[in-house]
């Protein structure tokens, strides 16, 4: 009998992208059950990876070339995705990864104080101009803690010191700032913002505090950047800086909450845009992964939110690792690729091989 599977893994971070890793599942299974209808639907949080989940899950999906200034001040070529018209998006909707345009991978060399989102402004007014009718911003991976405003900035913002001068771009640029003005009007489609962080702007679980050293800030330069994002929040107090997802992307998440963005938990906003509650419910089997399944694994994060999706439909799990702590119950099969090959080095360093091995067991098991 044939079978209907959806695969619809996260990224395992490090070694294979969620696109790779769906292929490499559904090759194995296609050993085992070659007549099975597969479908792929790799997911992501808003992080790393979003365009190129919604590049391989949308057939008609169009990638849009765009030259933005990086975060280190030099041009970065990048894309952004634009999706097909809908009936809420008449001009398609564009996805706009911050990683892409203003990320911490295209840097050589940390800029904690002066690394700036203008990039990430520039990709979205390049979708805007191109007539999308809504934006949605994967946030994560960010190099800068500039509350966003290097973004805004980009699409028409002003911040400006008390002399009426533009600020320097990054987050020290925050410290003089003493005006924020000619925030941009909306699409008609709006704008969604996705993460799975819930940070706060501001203090020991903000912007500057939890995420500033990850991109090399010093106690001093914490100390320093959250004073200016709190300067920041002080001259738009129309967003509570406390509101959680503010502190995302080092603050990004507050200038497009101030935007007028709405902030969404990344895996659960990629799942609806995708159709994925729709072709689980429908599939015969659904399997999903991620890199580390652990006991903070089911809030939240992609596994979790794929099980819930499904309903009563069986969902298998392969990880790269599977902790002791990790609660499996949800699934109707779990395998962990370091148990497969023998180590976790093994694993890490061919997981194809080892997510194609799964395949091929869970076809045999639960087909």
């Amino acid at each position: 009998m044939t079978r209907t599977v959806v695969i619809a893994p996260d990224s395992f971070k490090g070694t294979i992208a969620a696109a790779d890793a769906a292929e490499a599942i559904a090759a194995g299974w296609r050993q085992e059950r070659p007549d099975d209808d597969i479908r792929l639907l790799p997911m992501a949080d808003g992080g790393e990876g979003t365009l190129e989940a919604f590049a391989t899950a949308v057939p008609d999906a169009e990638r849009v070339p765009v030259t933005v200034v990086g975060p280190a001040d030099r041009e970065v070529e990048t894309f952004w995705l634009r999706l097909p018209a809908s009936d809420d998006a008449p001009g398609g909707t564009a996805i706009v990864e911050l990683g892409a345009t203003s990320g911490i991978e295209l840097l050589t060399e940390l800029r904690p104080l002066a690394a700036h989102t203008f990039g990430l402004g520039q990709a979205i007014a390049a979708a805007l101009e191109a007539g999308v009718s809504r934006i949605v911003v994967g946030l994560g991976s960010s190099a800068s803690t500039d509350g966003g405003t290097g973004m805004l900035r980009a699409l028409g913002a002003r911040v400006l010191d008390a002399a009426g001068a533009e600020v320097p771009l990054g987050g020290a640029g925050l410290a003089s700032a003493a005006s924020v003005s000619g925030l941009p009007a909306l699409p008609s489609g709006g704008v969604r913002a996705l993460s799975d962080v819930t940070n706060p702007l501001l203090g020991r679980r903000g912007a500057a505090a939890v995420f500033g050293p990850q991109k090399g800030a010093t106690p001093d330069d914490v100390a320093a950047l959250d004073a200016a994002l709190a300067k920041l929040a002080a001259l738009l107090p129309e967003v509570d800086p406390l509101t959680p997802g503010a502190g995302a992307a080092g603050g990004t998440g507050f200038g497009l909450l101030a935007w007028g963005a709405t902030l969404e938990p990344g895996s659960v906003a990629v799942a609806e845009l995708l159709g994925l509650p729709a072709a689980a419910v429908a599939a015969s089997v659904v399997v999903t992964g991620e890199g580390s399944f652990d006991g903070q694994s089911a809030a939240g994060k992609v596994p979790a939110h794929v099980a819930e999706a499904a309903g009563p439909t069986p969902v298998a799990l392969v990880a790269g690792r599977i902790t002791p702590d990790a609660d499996t119950s949800a699934f109707a099969a779990s395998l962990s690729l370091t148990d497969l090959a023998g180590s976790p080095e093994a694993a890490m360093k061919d997981p194809a091989t080892w997510l194609w091995e799964a395949g091929r067991r869970f076809a045999r098991d639960l087909g």
